[in-house]
């Protein structure tokens, strides 16, 4: 290049650089938020970023048109991604803004690479007007047309609303900042306007209300840092199956961590310790439904999807919430070929006027349609109680499970003991709960010791491995 080629070459760069200008910049460093380059350079390994696009403006020639999009690696694995810039515009979405998001989930799906959004935005250009809001529904196509076919991430890192909301809330998980992120259809201004209601960003859509309520978040972070390491190991899961396992770890003792009497709260975090390598989980929507546990584990290096009751909430019954995050947890490891464990203490599905006005049988079947659909290999335990309706829904041999066993103590039956008793004592007959009986007429596998449920479990997935059913289908990991 000669001297003007290369002024005109890095005067371009530097004004990409700049975003917004070094003022914005400054404000948004602030509110103790990153600009959107150091977002990528945190998040990616190291000089691993390539960008696409990057002299890509749109119609006020605004530097990238407010988001910087590229390829990079996580974990040495590659990765497509794109920043919102908050500094340029709000972040706001214009017509050459959506282009570039969308040909990088085009050639996200073609490579079969995870799709990554580092969302900070306030929605639609307004001064673009229709051209914005097309340039949504392309996005919002896309996140359908690839659901299920490759992850789709959405880190939270501002006060987002409308499409800036919409599309993560089509993606396969959601990562949130406390105190930074926001979610809404409207924010609160024009809340106001419309309805007098006076709210703040928090309140509306803040990380409790989506951790909580919604259920939208599936991890809330202190920091952007904390929630970058969040991104990764969750990543780690899906593209890394199968890793090597330290030899010498000794799990701590399962039949502990379950008390004697089936009247007692315990934590069913402690038993999925017991039984994963290094006891270690990984746990999605810790904040809501708290009834039902989801979590990544591994069992022997491979990446298992663990679904199970938590007596220490509800007494681990079912309800509506509960029915919807482990129907979508279940289809998305169906979708991205992740066997699912079911640790199972259920006395059903919580009775009720606002349950049933509400949908809970619309919901539950949710849940049973999930497990029936999945076509992983798919294993339950139950450990303690295994009840009616609840029984069938949560991976059953009538609906699918590839085997089901049953701990010793395990009560299995239409309905709990004491509900059965004045029934049963009219009829002039008897009901075994035992998991023996339940054994001998095929409806479950085995009787396992609780100590070998470990075991037990890296066997049966085992010879799970080639599991492959001609009817297979292509499923999207449809919100829920």
């Amino acid at each position: 290049m000669d001297l003007n080629e290369q002024t005109e070459f890095e005067g371009r760069l530097e004004s990409i650089r700049l975003g917004g200008g070094e003022e914005k910049q400054k404000a948004q460093r602030q509110r103790g938020k990153l600009l959107a380059r150091e977002r990528i350079d945190q998040l990616l390994d190291e000089n691993s970023f390539s960008e696409l696009f990057r002299f890509a403006t749109g119609k006020d020639r605004l530097p990238g048109d407010g988001v910087v999009t590229g390829i990079g690696k996580i974990n040495d694995r590659y990765v497509c991604l794109y920043a919102q810039d908050f500094t340029v515009a709000g972040g706001t979405l214009g017509s050459m803004h959506a282009k570039k998001i969308c040909s990088l989930m085009d050639f996200a799906y073609e490579q079969q690479m995870p799709i990554i959004g580092l969302i900070d935005s306030g929605g639609a250009r307004i001064q673009e007007g229709i051209e914005a809001l097309h340039g949504y529904g392309e996005i919002f196509k896309r996140n359908v047309h690839y659901s299920g076919k490759v992850p789709q991430l959405s880190i939270m890192l501002g006060p987002c609303a409308g499409g800036a909301a919409y599309s993560p809330a089509l993606s396969d998980a959601i990562f949130m900042v406390k105190r930074i992120s926001q979610m809404f259809i409207t924010g609160p201004k024009v809340l106001q306007a419309i309805s007098g209601e006076t709210m703040t960003s928090e309140e509306l859509g803040g990380t409790n209300v989506h951790e909580t309520k919604s259920g939208l978040a599936h991890f809330v972070a202190e920091t952007e840092e904390e929630a970058f390491e969040q991104v990764r190991t969750f990543l780690s899961y899906l593209q890394e199956k199968t890793i090597k396992v330290r030899q010498g770890e000794k799990p701590q003792e399962i039949e502990a961590c379950l008390p004697k009497s089936e009247c007692d709260v315990y934590n069913v975090k402690d038993i999925i310790s017991c039984i994963a390598d290094e006891q270690q989980l990984f746990e999605l929507s810790k904040g809501y439904a708290k009834n039902m546990v989801t979590a990544f584990i591994r069992l022997n290096g491979e990446t298992v999807g663990v679904v199970a009751n938590n007596p220490l909430h509800l007494a681990g019954c079912i309800d509506i919430d509960a029915s919807d995050k482990g129907a979508r947890f279940v289809r998305f490891c169906h979708c991205f070929s992740i066997p699912i464990l079911v640790l199972e203490d259920v006395s059903g599905f919580i009775p009720g006027k606002d349950q049933e006005r509400k949908g809970l049988l619309r919901h539950g079947a949710k849940l049973i349609y999930a497990f029936a659909e999945a076509t992983v290999p798919k294993i339950t335990v139950i450990l303690r109680k295994a009840y009616g309706g609840a029984f069938v829904a949560l991976n059953s041999k009538g609906i699918g499970a590839d085997f089901v066993a049953a701990w010793p103590g395990a009560s299995i039956a239409v309905m709990g003991r004491q509900s059965t008793k004045s029934i049963l004592a009219e009829m002039n007959t008897t009901d075994s709960h035992s998991p023996y009986e339940a054994a001998e007429q095929g409806y479950i596998d085995d009787v396992i010791c609780p100590t070998d449920t470990r075991t037990y479990v890296i066997d049966r997935f085992a010879c799970l491995q080639h599991k492959c059913l001609e009817d297979k289908r292509h499923s999207g990991n449809m919100p829920m």
